[in-house]
Formats: C-alpha cells, structure tokens, sequence
C-alpha cells in the first residue's frame, strides 16, 4: 500500500484554521512576496526609496511620452479643478469679509506675489498642485515669510542614509504616524543619486507653535498608515506599455505595407545585377554560411529585391490594423481610463461609442470621484493656505486689525468656505426641470438642491437674488415713473411692463386698463 505524502504540520494546521479561500494558496493565488508576515502598513510596500524614486520617474515619463496618459491627466485636472475654487470668507462682519476676499484676490491673480518662482498665480497652483498629485503622488508646498509659496516636488523628499530616526522617504513622522518634519533637498540634487548625510537636507516643520499647519502635503490616500502618496499609474504600468508597444508595432507595419516592391528571380547561372542606389534603402553586405557573401537593401519605400538563383520569393498584402486590434486597444484604453478615474468617452474625447444614456449614467459616476478630490484639495491645500494668510495679514496689517476689532468679539477673522467648481447640466431643460418639481413637490429644500448642485450657500443665493430682483424693480418704477410724467395721455406705462421677472408656474400677472395689476384691483375694491 503506498502512503500519500505527508505534509508539513503547519501547513495541515494553516489549511484547518483558514476559512476564507483568499487566504489559502492555490494555483490562481500565488504566494505574496515582499509582505511582512505580521502585517504590513502602507510605508512598508514603499520602503525602498530607490523604487519609488524610480516609480515617480517611470510615471512622468508616461505622462511626457504616452499618446494618451498626459492628456487624460489633463483632463482629469480640467474637470476638478476647472477654474478654480471660490473663497467665501464668512467672518460675522460683511466689512471684514469684504477687506478679505479682496486681499485675497490681490494676492492670488500676482505670481509675484504667491509664487516662490514668480511662474504661476494660485489658479495655476491649484491646477498643477492637484496634477502632480496624480502624476508623482504628492506635492509639498512650504509657506514663506516673504508671503509667497514655494512648491516642492515629490522627489526631493529624500532620507539620508546615515539617519536612524524614523523618516519615511523625507518624511519624519512620530510614534503615532503623524507628520513632524519634511526634510527637502537642494534643488539641484540629483533624485537618482542617494542622499548620503543629515546635512545634504533642510528640514521644515509640519505643524507651527500654534497647531496650524507649516507645510502643505497634498495626496490622496488610501490608507490611515500612508505617509506618502503613489502615482496613479501604479496599478496601470504595463497596459501603458502595451498601448504604446501595439500602436508603435502597428504603425510600423502599416509603414512596411506602404512600401512598393519589385521581387526579381533570377535563373540559376545568371548574375545579380548591381542593386539601386541612394533612395532604395540602406545597403550592406552579409556573410553566408556556406562562406559568400551577399548584398542585402533595407526596407524602404520603391526598393527592389533579388533572390538567389532558383529562389522563390513572394509578396504579402496584409489586414493592417487587424479585427482585433481596435478592441483590444479599447481594452487597454478603458484600464487606462478607470484607473485616472475618467470614463473612456472622456479621456479620448469621443463618445461615439456609447448613446447618450450611457455617457450620462458615466459621467454622473465619474463626478462622484471629482467631487471627492475636490474635498481633499480643500482640506490639504486651500483651508491651510488661506489660514496661513490671513494670520499673516494679522500680523502686518493694520486696517485689517481695526476691521476685526470694529466687527466685536463675536466675529472669527479665520472662518471661511470654499465653493468648488461645478458642472452644467447634461441635459439642462430635463435637469432644470426635475430640480423645478422637488422644489415644488417639497422632495428636497432650496438648500439642499443648491448645495447638491454646487451653486453655493442657498442664504447667500437668496440675498444675491433678492438684491438683483429689488434693484431691477427699483430701476423699473423710477423709469416707468419717467415715461407717464413725459407722456400724460391716459395710457400709463406700468413698471412690469419694463421688466421680465421670474414668476411661479401657473400664476399669471394681468394689467388693468390703468396698468395696475389684478392684485392692485383686489386691494383698492376692498378698501371700498
């Protein structure tokens, strides 16, 4: 009787106790390599900062060189960032928010001012900022007491080598995982080169005597224990590969199809006549095995080819792009896509693919995401930095110090919001129209609805629109009142007759023979 092979007793014992087939082994599941048996966190797959430097690098290069990449990472840019977020400073003090709002224009639309660089005003720091967030990983920009930003990239966050301390990829962080210190290279140090001493650094501190931020370290996390941030084009490294290999190796098949070709044979005993010149290809001549040698052209447009006496030689007219190339390169443009969190309508500009149903049901999913990037843009880089500012101000300017002290004590110099950019509607009269009837069904409130749609606090809305309306109304009487006393003929013009007011569904305005409307003739009858 043969005995079947005994196997390791931990392996019997693991096989026991493991009730979820992700955590067995089989053919399907290989074993992981490069994970920590006790756990890993989110710094230990990144560890090696040779790799990540290479990773960062490996990503730009796929942003500059790929057909596809760099333009769907501005497209994803476009639609989150757009034009750029609206401060709304919300103080308690219309004066106060006023002075602020105007000191931040001031400051943002001058790259003299905010930028270390002179480059770019905020709307482009915005824009970039949140870009390399998605290329490299992450980004750092660092306040300075000149009142300017300066931003530093992902790859001069470096750990010397002769530190002990516990620093993840220039970043030090404490025993509960929170950041206390980025430690940045000089510009010019090469990213590829190792960071040998303490000394090769500057750091600057993560947090200021007061608790508010002192560097603004934008990412996008996916786990509590991520320190730094990991390019988008992790996860899509090799179909970006492949995309560019297929489409190089088509075109250049499509290239060798192009070419006319004459094929010479030649009858045994005859000689090789002299092969064309300059314009048929490059020429040069090989060694057979048999010892002789033999002249060969290269590939080029109009060339001809001689066999070998008694060879055969037969020409090809191939499918070129083949059946299956155009759904394959769609496969891998639609992994591409998914992973820059893009419908594939949107990263290739073309929705002909799809009817109108499935980019609208892609396109609301698609701004979930937008919505969600948007909100950590907020919270890692624009909250910090209009607080860093305005404490600044603070400290420097003294109309803004008479401003808070006139507003009381009630009022709070740092409150504010951000109003991050919208999108139109899909369809705007189907979509005007259903917010239309929940409004009016009472399915949702004005708030509500508004907030959803990105337009802004509905309080502020109100008073915008009752301002707007009542100025219309007043411009409106006083020119009404201008036309009857010019023309006093029995044939008074009424105000509303000047302006078009919106009005609710249903209800009509009607003027009377003497231009008072039916709620005027209701008033003066039951004063009778």
């Amino acid at each position: 009787m043969v005995r079947p092979r005994e196997q390791n007793l931990s392996q019997q014992f693991e096989r026991l106790r493991s009730d979820y087939a992700i955590a067995k082994e089989s053919r399907f599941r290989s074993r992981l390599t490069g994970v920590s048996p006790s756990g890993s966190g989110a710094d230990y797959h990144i560890r090696s900062e040779g790799q990540f430097l290479r990773a960062i690098e490996q990503a730009r290069a796929f942003d500059r060189d790929n057909m596809v990449i760099g333009q769907g990472v501005n497209r994803l840019a476009d639609n989150v960032v757009q034009d750029g977020f609206t401060l709304d400073p919300d103080t308690g003090s219309p004066d106060l928010d006023n002075y602020l709002f105007e000191r931040w224009q001031q400051w943002a639309l001058d790259p003299r001012a905010c930028h270390a660089a002179e480059r770019c005003n905020w709307p482009q720091i915005e824009w970039l900022t949140f870009r390399h967030t998605i290329v490299d990983g992450d980004i750092l920009n660092l306040p300075l007491e000149t009142g300017q930003l300066e931003t530093v990239e992902a790859h001069r966050l470096r750990t010397p080598r002769n530190t002990s301390r516990n620093v993840v990829h220039g970043v030090l962080i404490n025993d509960l995982g929170a950041a206390r210190e980025y430690w940045v290279t000089r510009l010019e140090t090469d990213p590829m080169r190792p960071v040998q001493r303490v000394s090769d650094i500057k750091p600057y501190k993560a947090v200021d005597e007061d608790g508010f931020p002192a560097a603004f370290h934008v990412f996008d996390p996916r786990r509590f224990s991520q320190t730094r941030g990991v390019t988008a084009f992790a996860p899509i490294a090799d179909p970006a590969g492949m995309h560019d290999d297929i489409q190089f190796a088509t075109l250049v098949k499509q290239q060798v199809a192009s070419c006319y070709t004459i094929f010479h044979e030649m009858a045994a005993g005859e000689d090789e006549p002299a092969l064309p010149g300059e314009g048929r290809g490059a020429v040069e001549d090989q060694t057979l095995p048999d010892g002789t040698t033999r002249r060969v052209a290269g590939l080029a447009p109009g060339m001809e080819i001689f066999g070998q006496p008694g060879e055969k030689l037969q020409g090809f007219s191939p499918n070129i792009p083949s059946a299956e190339f155009f759904q394959h390169a769609m496969l891998i443009l639609s992994i591409i896509a998914v992973n820059l969190n893009l419908p594939v309508a949107v990263l290739l500009l073309d929705p002909t693919r799809t009817n109108f149903s499935g980019w609208r049901g892609a396109i609301d999913q698609a701004r979930q995401t937008f919505k969600r990037l948007q909100a950590n843009l907020i919270a890692r880089l624009h909250t910090p930095v209009y607080h860093w500012k305005v404490r600044q101000w603070m400290a420097e300017d003294e109309k803004l110090v008479r401003l808070i002290r006139a507003a009381g004590s009630d009022v709070q110099p740092l409150r504010h919001s951000w109003q991050p950019p919208s999108w139109q509607y899909i369809e705007p009269v189907k979509d005007a129209t259903g917010d239309i009837l929940q409004l009016r069904t009472a399915l949702t409130s004005a708030r509500r609805l508004h907030a959803r749609r990105g337009n802004g606090d509905w309080q502020e809305l109100a008073d915008e629109i009752v301002e707007d309306n009542a100025y219309a109304i007043v411009k409106a009487k006083i020119k009404a009142a201008e036309i009857n006393k010019q023309f006093e003929d029995g044939q008074p013009v009424h105000w509303r007759e000047l302006i078009s007011l919106p009005t609710p569904e249903g209800v009509t305005i009607a003027l009377g023979p003497d231009g008072e409307t039916a709620a005027e003739r209701k008033e003066e009858t039951a004063d009778v």
